[in-house]
């Protein structure tokens, strides 16, 4: 089982980072002393990803072992024929033997893609199609997991997680699973605590790491959010960076990681990377805790139940 102390408290997440710019951001990161590193088959930048690594290591600053790399199990290969495959692939396009981590990266099996007619698969069965479609695969979760642990076994991951599950999946999941989940990974955010889905965590020892932990500036490129809607503008948050003399973003993060979670921003600001990174040498009194706790409203941006549809023409929700 995983010690959530094992896991890097502030990681670099390398959702929408241009393929361009990856492999020098994530050696730049390195520098800065990052070393947890969020990726995915899905986000369509492994290969550079991979590119940055193999020069962080070989340039001497810092070992592969010094590093926590995650990645993730795309939708299309929850078959148990199809896990170990994917992950070969994410090992060979980061340029590594091992994975830190592989997580399941939805609830969500959808029909297979081969690599050869497609890769990164994306959500679409068939992008050409008139009009275009997911579609889903109806795979038990303890399929999939059961090739998840084979991973383990084999030596090709360290540890085998889950993102984007409730309580009710981990409970089920957890009834069977020969090797326990050491990893959930959600949304997190002062509008989305999940305390309850984080307490549930702590109870069973697995580790809880926020994806999109400042909120809403993730999602505003993609329509997903409108600016009005970040934490980061609150007077109340603006009010407590001041007092401890950091940015608002930094305030948001030191929460995440204050309250027990891993945080992995993402940013190609070398400024912000630095500021991100700095949440260890300050802390926020219990007050300024409560005070952000407070915020929650259950606003969860990322939604299949309503993306998904939008999108992808196929209605799935998975949080009720």
């Amino acid at each position: 089982m995983i010690n959530p102390l094992c896991i890097p408290p502030v990681g670099l997440g390398f959702w929408k980072i241009p393929n361009a710019s990856t492999a020098e951001l994530a050696v730049q990161a390195a520098q800065l002393g990052y070393r947890h590193f969020d990726c995915a088959s899905d986000y369509g930048n492994e290969p550079e990803v991979g590119q940055g690594i193999e020069k962080i290591v070989t340039t001497g600053v810092c070992r592969r072992e010094e590093l926590w790399v995650t990645s993730k199990l795309w939708n299309t290969f929850h078959r148990k024929e199809h896990v170990r495959r994917a992950c070969e692939r994410s090992l060979k396009d980061l340029r590594l033997d091992y994975l830190d981590l592989y997580l399941i990266h939805f609830p969500i099996a959808l029909a297979y893609v081969p690599f050869e007619h497609r890769y990164p698969a994306g959500w679409f069965f068939d992008p050409q199609a008139s009009p275009p479609k997911m579609i889903p695969d109806a795979v038990p979760i303890s399929e999939t997991w059961e090739a998840m642990e084979r991973l383990v076994e084999a030596g090709l991951v360290c540890n085998v997680g889950i993102s984007n599950f409730g309580v009710s999946l981990i409970r089920d999941l957890l009834s069977y699973a020969r090797i326990r989940p050491g990893v959930l990974q959600v949304e997190s955010h002062p509008y989305l605590t999940q305390q309850k889905l984080l307490r549930y965590c702590q109870q069973e020892r697995i580790a809880f790491t926020a994806f999109s932990p400042l909120g809403a500036p993730s999602y505003v490129p993609l329509g997903m959010a409108q600016a009005s809607e970040s934490v980061l503008e609150l007077p109340a948050i603006k009010a407590i960076a001041q007092d401890v003399a950091r940015t608002p973003a930094q305030v948001v993060l030191r929460w995440g990681v204050q309250r027990g979670t891993s945080v992995i921003p993402k940013t190609q600001n070398l400024q912000r990377l630095g500021e991100n990174l700095s949440l260890l040498d300050f802390e926020l009194s219990e007050e300024q805790m409560a005070t952000i706790g407070r915020l929650d409203r259950g606003q969860r941006f990322n939604d299949p139940g309503v993306f998904c549809e939008q999108a992808f023409g196929c209605y799935y929700p998975i949080y009720e």
